[in-house]
């Protein structure tokens, strides 16, 4: 979403434009900007022209030089790690690395990596203008690395990082491709079952005009359905679930609702999926940077921008601005209301204790642990309701196609 900040700075007005999930975050990003403004005003406004022509045109572009798999390029961060630690420049290594990899992309970035570093600029410099191909938590390690001088170990952590979140999500697609599959045959023999079935029976129903029991009507009118308008129906279905993922995917308001709905109570086993996975990453990249030497408020920026779900990501984003209200990290994270008491107190004592790091870890192997114990049992959990579609599913052909037959000996009977 997209806001218009009027701000008052060294006695001048001004209006700027900036996008951001809400408002506070829209103003918080003005003040971080120009310390001095003082926030007058923060409305909602729509997304500038200019601002349009340019997204389009980046997609269009993104579009055609092709997408990078994550297994690609994780492959050249860990190339870069081994041969840094080797000693070779790391230019020497941006340009064996663009000349070994197969993606078109990965290669076009980083032959231009090699050029700005030859004219002189740092690596953290050089690869900024990739944030979005390569993610906050590149963009971290590579300034850690910078920082401490050890960038080939800041390059190992940050391989296994994301080597991690890949299997994860990895884990969780296989997991779901049995229900889905059986989901979708389910639907495919129902569809058979009324268009073979169905019309077999529809002469004979339709023949004594008796009055026919609400399962049969049912099934008669999805075989009508599916006969006289089943292209229109399946196109229908298509532009439906394209127009979700095109809306999802370039509007703000419908994604963070989507969002919200996502991680609601309501539903089932997708809402633990969702959170569990967006705690486990923000705390496993918050973890790693605090053990690494990043500043507290630097590294929470940097592992917030890990949390996809915009819903939980705006709980997120008010730890940040509470730590500079001069709150501890401990309440910071409570005022959320997303941790458990018990991985507060944890918190609590590594901020007491001065290993923090350490406490992350133990609440980052907590969400690990519940988020591995859905995946593994992911079709148990499933079971009941696929069960309850199938029961659902052959009560309604029997109920649909018997009924009936048994109101027809009466009707015979009294025919005759």
């Amino acid at each position: 979403m997209h806001y218009e900040v009027t701000v008052i700075e060294r006695g001048k007005r001004e209006t700027k434009i900036v996008e951001a999930p809400n408002k506070r975050a829209a103003s918080a990003k003005v003040k971080r900007e120009s310390p001095r403004a003082v926030v007058v005003k923060t409305v909602e406004t729509a997304m500038p022209v200019d601002d349009v022509i340019k997204k389009v045109l980046k997609d269009l572009g993104r579009f055609t030089k092709g997408k990078i798999r994550e297994e690609d390029k994780i492959a050249t961060i860990r190339q870069i790690a081994v041969m840094t630690d080797a000693g070779i420049p790391i230019h020497d290594t941006l340009k064996d690395v663009a000349h070994n990899t197969t993606n078109k992309r990965l290669k076009e970035i980083y032959h231009k990596l090699a050029a700005d570093i030859n004219a002189g600029k740092s690596m953290s410099q050089a690869i900024a203008p990739y944030t979005e191909e390569f993610g906050h938590i590149a963009m971290a390690m590579t300034n850690l690395g910078e920082k401490t001088g050890n960038f080939p170990e800041s390059y190992h952590k940050l391989a296994d990082i994301l080597e991690n979140i890949r299997e994860n999500r990895a884990k969780f697609k296989k997991a779901l491709r049995y229900p889905l599959i059986t989901l979708t045959a389910m639907a495919i023999a129902f569809v058979i079952l009324i268009m073979v079935v169905v019309p077999k029976f529809r002469s004979i129903f339709e023949e004594f005009h008796a009055q026919l029991p609400l399962p049969t009507r049912i099934l008669m009118g999805a075989e009508y359905a599916f006969s006289h308008y089943g292209f229109y129906l399946l196109f229908g279905l298509v532009v439906f679930i394209y127009t979700l993922i095109f809306l999802y995917k370039n509007n703000k308001k419908f994604k963070y609702r989507m969002d919200e709905l996502m991680v609601h109570p309501r539903f089932y086993l997708i809402n633990r999926i969702i959170f569990l996975s967006s705690m486990y990453n923000y705390t496993l990249v918050f973890g790693e940077l605090v053990r690494a030497g990043i500043p507290v408020s630097e590294a929470l920026d940097t592992a917030v921008g890990m949390v996809s779900n915009d819903y939980i990501r705006e709980k997120l984003e008010i730890v940040n601005a509470n730590i500079g209200r001069g709150m501890s990290l401990t309440e910071a994270f409570e005022q959320t209301g997303l941790f458990e008491n018990m991985l507060l107190q944890m918190i609590k004592a590594g901020e007491a204790s001065g290993q923090l790091d350490k406490m992350l870890q133990k609440v980052t192997d907590y969400y690990d642990m519940r988020f591995q114990d859905i995946i593994d049992n992911l079709s148990s959990y499933i079971e009941p309701i696929m069960l309850f579609f199938i029961a659902g599913l052959v009560l309604l052909m029997a109920l649909g196609i018997f009924l009936p037959m048994w109101d027809l000996g009466q009707v015979v009977h009294n025919n005759g």
